[in-house]
């Protein structure tokens, strides 16, 4: 197959984009037993009872999955085009200026943006970069709201969606006949595995963490691995203000002035253009 099809075409099958003519897709009920979940939950099986799927609470919105602001039930990733074609355009920088470092993504779910840079790796024929799997695989924490106060009232921790197996992970990258010895797997807290993690550079550092502890955890014990000329991606910017919050007393405690570059509503990066 052309290579460019091959990636073209695994884009859309990872975020569930090739089924979009279909019209519908199954959203992501959150199983926790909140008001506000039983409430959409009974909502849409009415409607579904009267033979009202068109409504918008079920509709395939293009622009939603293109902008990675759904949560597809089969797709592998929720981080839409527009992020994982970012994912994309840096590994191809960071390939054509020699840019040195393994990638990494801190807090993965399904797996589906580390699957991408494998398949873009594979596809290119190179062999000696790792691809760095660092998450719980149990969901995310409990806030630590004395040591990070922008995470009091967090809630991400009680949605049972977000909590992948490592099981599942890597059949997720066999599937696609992605998963060899270059795929190397952080399990825990990020406060326990990033730390001791034995990466020595980095070229791409993709952060997915939500919270303020997650994103700085990332922050703290990866970004002087990441090389210079190499790209940090942070996913939730736009849509989390405590992971913005990280990033931003990150970056004035380090004096980083880098541009940052808006991706989508919820993701930016910028390139790395000098060590702190």
């Amino acid at each position: 197959m052309n290579s460019s099809l091959y990636i073209n075409l695994l884009k859309k099958v990872l975020i569930d984009y090739h089924r979009m003519e279909l019209g519908e897709y199954k959203p992501v009920y959150f199983t926790h037993p909140s008001l506000k979940s039983k409430v959409f939950i009974a909502f849409d099986n009415y409607l579904r009872s009267r033979n009202l799927a068109v409504c918008k609470v079920v509709k395939f919105k293009k622009e939603e999955r293109i902008n990675g602001v759904d949560w597809p039930a089969y797709a592998d990733s929720m981080v839409g085009m527009k992020r994982i074609d970012n994912i994309e355009f840096c590994f191809r920088e960071v390939i054509k200026n020699n840019v040195p470092g393994d990638f990494i993504e801190t807090g993965v779910w399904r797996g589906g943006s580390v699957i991408f840079m494998k398949a873009l790796l594979k596809d290119a024929g190179i062999n000696n970069r790792v691809v760095w799997v660092a998450d719980s695989f149990e969901g995310l924490p409990k806030p630590n709201d004395e040591k990070y106060e922008a995470d009091k009232g967090d809630i991400h921790y009680i949605f049972k969606e977000l909590a992948i197996p490592l099981e599942t992970v890597k059949y997720n990258f066999s599937k696609y006949d992605l998963l060899d010895d270059n795929v190397k797997f952080l399990k825990g807290w990020f406060k326990d595995t990033l730390p001791v993690a034995p990466i020595n550079k980095l070229a791409i550092l993709r952060l997915d963490g939500d919270m303020y502890e997650s994103t700085m955890d990332g922050l703290v014990n990866l970004y002087s691995k990441l090389s210079v000329g190499g790209f940090i991606i942070i996913d939730d910017w736009g849509v989390v203000e405590a992971c913005k919050k990280a990033v931003i007393d990150f970056r004035t405690k380090h004096n980083i002035t880098e541009e940052i570059v808006t991706i989508d509503q919820a993701g930016v990066y910028w390139r790395k253009e000098k060590q702190i």
